[in-house]
């Protein structure tokens, strides 16, 4: 951050904000970033100084560590997702079955990234979400639904919505997007052009409310419309 950057600063790329309890990953991931073309606007050392930079920065793209003093990465995205509905959330973990992502990818979160990621993986998983699009890798976002969303359904679900609103089509369509199917493999087993299956998509995301591809993969599950075990 430098003196004379503010609030309302844009750049062409997306504007970040790395919140993690420890200096040196917050120090790695602004050297990988900032070497890419990519502005990190601000780093916070916990939850708490996460919202607050947030507030100020405004950024498009926060890099949440899950686990962080005075206030977690769960509840920090929470708050900043609810402040700033156009914010995209990566959660930071050091192992991917983790029952903290699959609550943050069910409240909003774009989609997580091993600790461990590498430099080219990480600059591309934040141009990614910064274009509105979610960082799901399918076999492993599968695994991890599969796993919390059954026992979490039996407490009321973070995603809830009515899907007698989705015609047939959108019903398929989503159903297929739970088993992790890309647009390209949507169209294919449809039978369906690539902006076709788009136009469908998006208006699932109307009329349901939904914020991008991860959180359509919670609610399929969240709802039974793709139990475990599913093909996809």
């Amino acid at each position: 951050m430098t003196e004379h950057q503010t609030a309302d600063d844009r750049t062409a790329g997306p504007r970040v904000l790395i919140a993690d309890d420890q200096a040196l990953v917050r120090s790695g991931f602004r050297l990988i970033l900032t070497t890419r073309g990519i502005d990190v606007v601000a780093e916070a050392a916990d939850g708490a100084e996460a919202v607050a930079e947030a507030r100020r920065w405004r950024p498009d793209v926060v890099l949440m560590d899950i686990r962080m003093p005075n206030l977690d990465g769960l509840e920090a995205a929470r708050r900043i997702l609810a402040e700033s509905p156009d914010c995209r959330v990566i959660m930071l973990t050091t192992f991917d079955l983790d029952r903290y992502v699959y609550s943050a990818l069910s409240i909003g979160a774009s989609g997580f990234l091993l600790k461990d990621v590498t430099a080219e993986h990480l600059a591309a998983a934040v141009r990614l979400v910064g274009t509105g699009d979610a960082l799901l890798a399918p076999s492993i976002t599968r695994r991890l639904v599969e796993r919390f969303a059954t026992a979490d359904r039996r407490r009321a679900p973070a995603v809830h919505r009515d899907l007698t609103a989705l015609t047939p089509r959108e019903l398929e369509v989503l159903t297929l997007v739970g088993q992790g199917l890309s647009n390209a493999e949507l169209a294919g087993a449809l039978t369906l052009s690539e902006a076709t299956v788009k136009t469908h998509i998006t208006r699932i995301f109307a009329k349901l409310g939904l914020r991008d591809r991860a959180q359509a993969v919670v609610l399929a599950y969240e709802t039974g419309l793709v139990a475990p075990g599913d093909p996809g």
